[in-house]
Formats: structure tokens, C-alpha cells, sequence
């Protein structure tokens, strides 16, 4: 390996890193800071704590596409929701159980399909326009109206109470580290698909996915170890909604590009599987007695995510 592959593998690893850890510090401040303003605790969660769980995603796709990459970050977004689904709550299943709440029948998960069936539309001509963009990203106020109208609130956690100067400062840190670190991430990204003749697409899909999940994993791995597994199914399915609303709308909004034929027919197409399949064995298992998504469906969730990434390479 020349010291140029090294170099951009650790760019990347360190980006990741760099995400993650202030990912969290940004939610973090950001509500706080919020907090201390006199905002409710529902809405905190409703806009704060919903977006910034994606803050990795988001900043990652706005580095990407300002550098011309805007296929990195499209697949940055897929590869996200599809390994929030085959991935993070395949292995929370898998420890335990994930009980389903009746109210997110109500709107969020029909409000996802909606939204996943919108974008394949909008890239079925295989181009993300600017019109394209605008027309996901108008839909995250109505969203979260939505979300309100209904109580469909995500799991806000407990806001980390603190001095105002000492959330100020910082909500300011941590939201230079996520800048830095995403255009650091995606620098190795780069290189490392040039070095290697990989598509920026199956670097987005892999590697840059599974990093921008990686905060998403681990709360779930811990909620679920803890007993409080039942919050996951809600958090995936909010943070796959702004997957598509917020991030894959960027790349259109900043430079419009073409789209692989590829990402429609094999990754999209996947993504949309997924998502109606876990809507329906939750919309099954609503039906039974024990009303939770158990270990069956993590054993076939995470199989058929090891064979996606068979398939890619």
C-alpha cells in the first residue's frame, strides 16, 4: 500500500471519528442551548435532536457535492437507510426484541414509504435537478408539522442541561469539527476510489454509509442492552426519513448531477425493499400477540445486507 492509500485511509477513518464524536457534541449543545432559550422538550426532539441525528449525513453530502461528488453523497443517503435497516435494526433485534408502538402506523412509517417512493420517482429519469431537491426538501417542515399534529414525537433523550456559554460554546466546536471532518472524510474518499477505480457511489454506499451509521448503531446496541430497545424502530425510521429529505436533496439544490443506473435499479430498489418489508412484518406482528420485531426478522435483515455488499464488491 503506497503512503498516498495510507494517508487517505486514515483521512477517512479519522473523518469518521471526527463525525461521530461531534455529531453527538452538536446534538448535544444545540439543545442545551435550546433548552435554555425556553423551547419545549417536544420540539427540541421534533427539530434539533431529529436533524442533528443526521448532522453527519447532511454535512458530509453538502462537502461532497461543493466538491463535485454529489454521487458519494447520493450514496451516502441510500447506503445509510439501507444499513439503518439491514444493519442497526437487524443487531438490535438480534439482542433483543424491538417492540412496536401503534402511533408510528400513524404517520411515520407511512409518511417513509411515501417519501421512498417519491424519490425513486424523481430519479427514475436518472437526474437530481435542483426542482428535485426543493421539492424533498419542502416536505421536512411539513414533516415535522406532521410529526407534531400527530404526538408522533421521537425520543428527545434526556437534554443535557448546562450553562448557556458552555452550550454556545459548544454548539460552535463541534460544528467546526462535523465541517472539517466531513470535508477531511470526503477527501479520503475520493482518493481512495481514484487509487482503487472504485465508483464514488459504492464508496458512499460502503464505507462513508456505514461510518454516518455508526452513531445510530451504537445507540441502538446500547438503548437495547439497557431494556430501552423500544425507542430504535422510531429513531431509524425518522433519521431514513431525513436521509431522504435532507441529504439526498443537497447534492440537487448545490450541483445537479446524473444518477448511475445502478443506484436506481440495485440500490434504491433495495432501499424501497427494505423498507416495505420491515413496514410490513411490523404491520404483521402488529396483528399477533407479542406485537415486536424479534429475532426472525434480524436473522433475514442482515442476511439479505451481507448479500447487498456481496453483490457490490
Amino acid at each position: 500500500m503506497s503512503s498516498e492509500i495510507l494517508f487517505e485511509s486514515l483521512a477517512i477513518i479519522g473523518g469518521l471519528i471526527g463525525l461521530v464524536w461531534s455529531a453527538d457534541r452538536f446534538v448535544a449543545g444545540a439543545a442545551s442551548l435550546a433548552f435554555n432559550f425556553g423551547m419545549s422538550a417536544m420540539m427540541i426532539g421534533l427539530t434539533i435532536v431529529s436533524i442533528g441525528t443526521s448532522a453527519p449525513e447532511i454535512l458530509v453530502a453538502i462537502s461532497a457535492s461543493l466538491s463535485g461528488s454529489g454521487s458519494l453523497a447520493i450514496g451516502n443517503a441510500v447506503g445509510s437507510n439501507i444499513a439503518n435497516i439491514g444493519l442497526v435494526l437487524a443487531v438490535t433485534a438480534l439482542i433483543a426484541p424491538i417492540p412496536i408502538a401503534k402511533r408510528i402506523f400513524n404517520m411515520e412509517a407511512p409518511f417513509l414509504i411515501a417519501v421512498t417512493v417519491l424519490t425513486i420517482f424523481l430519479l427514475y429519469d436518472l437526474e437530481l435537478s435542483r426542482l428535485d431537491g426543493v421539492i424533498l426538501l419542502v416536505l421536512i417542515p411539513v414533516f415535522l408539522w406532521l410529526v407534531s399534529r400527530t404526538n408522533g414525537v421521537q425520543d428527545d433523550g434526556d437534554i443535557e442541561q448546562t450553562s448557556t456559554a458552555k452550550a454556545v460554546a459548544w454548539f460552535i466546536v463541534s460544528l467546526i469539527v462535523l465541517v472539517a471532518s466531513a470535508q477531511v472524510l470526503v477527501w479520503g474518499a475520493q482518493g481512495v476510489a481514484r487509487s482503487f477505480g472504485i465508483s464514488e457511489l459504492i464508496i458512499g454506499l460502503t464505507i462513508v454509509a456505514v461510518g454516518t451509521s455508526l452513531p445510530e448503531l451504537a445507540a441502538s446496541i446500547a438503548s437495547a442492552l439497557k431494556g430501552h430497545h423500544d425507542i430504535a424502530l422510531g429513531n431509524v425510521i425518522g433519521s431514513n426519513i431525513f436521509n431522504l429529505l435532507a441529504v439526498v436533496s443537497v447534492p440537487g439544490l448545490i450541483a445537479p448531477l446524473a444518477i448511475e443506473p445502478s443506484a436506481l435499479s440495485r440500490d434504491l430498489m433495495l432501499m424501497a425493499a427494505l423498507t416495505l418489508g420491515l413496514v410490513a412484518w411490523c404491520a404483521v406482528a402488529l396483528k399477533g400477540q407479542r406485537k415486536r420485531v424479534g429475532r426472525s426478522f434480524g436473522i433475514t435483515a442482515l442476511s439479505c445486507y451481507i448479500g447487498y455488499y456481496f453483490l457490490l464488491i
